[in-house]
């Protein structure tokens, strides 16, 4: 056998052995992505909005899979007399979770950054966001239905705001 052969022979058996290892790399975890509705108070008007909010979450524990880690980014859209309003959060932090049959609630506690432009206004404050919810397991493989209530506390300049969100939709489990 040439050199060669006995080359590619080794890369192909290296990359074929390799492909069942693949799916450990993967850490276990879910995918949310669903709409929302917002409560929000705008210098000293509240408001109601709408819009999206997605997120995902690694369970990279396999000794503690009631612990995970969140990535969440949410959208919510408004148009007023006085403009249009836009707002976009991007947190993160930790989840904890339980199993009870088919109910899976959850708490987290997430810390990011909020943009907001109303009217061509920016301002990017500080976001603490604390809230829970449930998944409620579907008869699909792996899917799931979310319902989730959240807190969101921002300060700008001299202003602490108290913001409310509601989201629901899908979750797809890996």
């Amino acid at each position: 056998m040439s050199k060669t052969a006995a080359a590619v022979l080794t890369f192909v058996g290296l990359t074929l052995f390799s492909l069942p290892m693949s799916a450990q790399l993967l850490p276990r975890g879910n995918v949310y992505g669903g709409v929302s509705y917002g409560r929000f108070t705008e210098v000293v008007n509240t408001q109601s909005y709408r819009g999206w909010n997605g997120s995902a979450e690694a369970l990279p524990f396999s000794r503690f899979p009631h612990i995970g880690f969140v990535l969440d980014a949410s959208g919510f859209y408004r148009s007023n007399a006085s403009g249009k309003v836009t707002q976009y959060n991007f947190l993160g932090g930790p989840r904890l979770s339980a199993t009870f049959g088919r109910w899976r609630p959850f708490v987290h506690a997430m810390g990011g950054i909020q943009h907001v432009n109303s009217s061509g206004i920016l301002y990017n404050p500080i976001a603490i966001d604390v809230g829970g919810g449930a998944d409620y397991k579907l008869f699909f493989k792996n899917f799931s239905w979310r319902i989730q209530g959240d807190g969101i506390r921002t300060r700008y300049a001299t202003a602490t705001q108290y913001d409310y969100r509601a989201s629901t939709g899908i979750v797809w489990r890996f």
